[in-house]
């Protein structure tokens, strides 16, 4: 065989490899220990080539009444195919949400097909049941593998783990360490960071029923990217005095109280990045002074994410604070741009809003932006939520002030919300400088304030 034929087959070889090596199923979930769920059996390929099973987690949602649901997870690079059949009962109709991506299917009896060009997560639900539906999470490949302990990592391959540190069941993680979660590998504990710098906690691991997933305190420099967390006691992420934090393709689900998706109190320069939330409390919470932390909060960014709050709010700022503060802590330069909030459903009303800022105990809030968000669906709930306030659950003091509000390129699709409310508390506690640009509602455009609830302590609120 001559030496261009050997070249020839040496690229096709290669190029063999490189378009295997875009499409990762993980057979190893089959060995975690994990509950299956056989609601659904779901496959997928690269187009045109053979079916890869993946396995059917299941996972429990909503706090009102813990629902069994569905999660799957691959990784891909190229485009994939996937097959979803539903294995008890007909099918009406199909939903694949977020709508916002326009994925279309063709069904085939009790199945679905479909094609994915590029990473998603996705919520795939069968004659509108929410509660037992299948989660769909295409992540992006890994670009970081280990496959044992090495200088600086913290190892943990298939199966289950379980800490040492007990009754705390806790894992702490030193300076300048990266802790890895093989596909397959299922840590039942949290993992703390404590006056730790230089940290990674990266792989397509899971960490299971922890009391919290992952804490974050006094501590700067750590990324979080690609595990999922189910069901944790308390928070999903939880960040109190830290800095230069980056949470990237995480997956969460909770369905007890108190279970909120990532909270950060006191924390400066934050990125969250495509992560899918799914919780029974707060999905985003941004805070000030609580427990151990002063100094106010600042630089933080949500975005490319989807959350789902099925109680409480979606995104939540401003709450907790310094109330023996003369001049109050401030939370300012917060970005959350292309989001997709697929449900809010909050039956107290001084907790509902979608987009919520509100603040007590001092609290100063600043030049917030809410860009290029979609909202799918309210149970029960709002819209919007800005208002200064003193609420005795948790204030000491009253709060002192909002100021620079943008809600830019929001849509709604929903309907029977509660009105949106705008107000606040005194001549002293006033919001200030708010703007509703290109806001529409079930395909009108929003042109004022009167389906809104409003008081004489608003001023410059525009609507364009």
């Amino acid at each position: 065989m001559g030496q261009k034929v050997w070249v020839i087959l040496l690229v096709w070889a290669c190029l063999g490899m490189t378009v295997r090596a875009q499409l990762k199923t993980y057979p190893e979930g089959l060995h975690t220990g994990l509950p299956h769920n056989g609601d659904y059996t779901v496959r997928v390929r690269m187009p045109g080539g053979e079916w890869q099973d993946v396995f059917e987690y299941k996972v429990q949602v909503d706090l009102d009444k813990p629902q069994d649901a569905s999660m799957v997870q691959f990784d891909m690079g190229s485009p994939v195919e996937v097959m979803v059949k539903k294995n008890n009962g007909t099918v009406r109709e199909v939903t694949i949400r977020p709508l916002n991506n326009e994925i279309a299917f063709r069904q085939v009896q009790n199945t679905i097909f479909f094609s994915l060009d590029k990473p998603r997560y996705l919520s795939v639900e069968f004659n509108g049941d929410r509660l037992h539906n299948l989660h769909l999470f295409a992540n992006p490949m890994e670009k970081e593998v280990y496959s044992g302990e090495a200088k600086g990592v913290m190892f943990f391959g298939p199966g289950v783990h379980r800490p040492k540190d007990l009754p705390n069941n806790q894992i702490r993680v030193p300076s300048n360490t990266t802790v890895y979660l093989a596909p397959g590998a299922v840590l039942k504990a949290k993992l703390l960071v404590d006056n730790a710098e230089n940290v990674r906690i990266i792989g397509r691991g899971i960490l299971d029923h922890p009391v919290r997933g992952i804490e974050i305190t006094d501590s700067e420099n750590v990324l979080v990217d690609g595990i999922t967390v189910v069901n944790p006691e308390h928070y999903t992420v939880f960040g109190g005095g830290s800095s230069d934090i980056v949470i990237r393709n995480l997956k969460s689900f909770s369905c007890r109280s108190w279970s909120d998706g990532i909270d950060m109190m006191c924390c400066r320069k934050v990125l969250v990045d495509n992560v899918f939330l799914r919780t029974s409390d707060d999905c985003i919470a941004l805070y000030n002074h609580r427990w151990n932390w002063w100094g106010g909060s600042s630089d933080i960014t949500v975005q490319n994410s989807v959350l789902w709050a099925d109680v409480a709010h979606p995104i939540n700022v401003g709450g907790h604070g310094d109330p023996d503060s003369s001049t109050g802590e401030v939370i300012e330069n917060l970005i959350f741009r292309n989001i997709d909030i697929l449900e809010h459903d909050e039956d107290d009303p001084m907790y509902q809003g979608c987009m919520t800022v509100d603040c007590g105990d001092r609290n100063r809030v600043r030049n917030v932006l809410f860009e290029d968000i979609r909202v799918e669906h309210i149970q029960e709930g709002r819209l919007f939520y800005v208002k200064v306030r003193f609420n005795p659950k948790y204030d000491r003091q009253p709060g002192s002030s909002i100021e620079g509000v943008v809600f830019r390129n929001i849509t709604y699709t929903g309907v029977g919300e509660n009105r949106s409310l705008i107000q606040g508390l005194s001549r002293d506690g006033m919001v200030r400088n708010v703007t509703f640009e290109n806001v529409t509602i079930n395909g009108e455009k929003m042109r004022d304030l009167k389906e809104a609830v409003t008081n004489e302590f608003i001023s410059n609120v525009s609507v364009k």
